[in-house]
């Protein structure tokens, strides 16, 4: 059986980095650490009104070693931040990071001394602005991550 117009020796090719990249930016796999209220929203992408499967990003993993982008979204402080980068490094590469949030970017309007933005002790790749940021922004940020990923995953800070 043969499909008209194509031969039986049809391949895609291309360089191996491309198809690579292709590849890794339909499966980012998220490894949540909500710690306040943009958790709330980072869960709500997830159900079925916004339903970030679409864009690869459905498998969210609480392991380190089985995710490619680790979201950070809420209030960071000096105790916590310890333990986000202690996961981060224990993330394989290639790896990213999502600061999502005001307190979590710029510590928002928490700006005391026990709050720490996350770009001081890990690199951040997107920064979701917002207090909560909405689903919206959050899979906008997922978007640009993919289009980093697609065109250079050595971009980013």
């Amino acid at each position: 059986m043969s499909l008209e117009g194509v031969d039986d020796g049809f391949a895609v090719t291309g360089p191996l980095d491309q198809l690579m990249n292709w590849a890794r930016k339909n499966s980012l796999w998220p490894m949540p650490l909500g710690l306040s209220c943009c958790a709330i929203e980072m869960m709500s992408t997830i159900g079925p009104r916004f339903d970030i499967s679409r864009f690869g990003a459905e498998v969210a993993r609480f392991s380190p070693r089985q995710s490619d982008v680790m979201i950070v979204a809420g209030t960071l402080t000096w105790k916590m931040a310890h333990v986000a980068r202690r996961i981060y490094d224990q993330m394989l590469e290639p790896k990213y990071a999502i600061a999502m949030g005001a307190c979590s970017s710029s510590m928002g309007v928490f700006n005391n001394y026990a709050i720490v933005p996350a770009d001081k002790f890990m690199p951040v790749d997107v920064h979701v602005p917002g207090c909560p940021p909405r689903p919206e922004a959050l899979m906008h940020g997922i978007i640009q991550l993919r289009s980093m990923v697609q065109q250079d995953p050595s971009l980013g800070w």
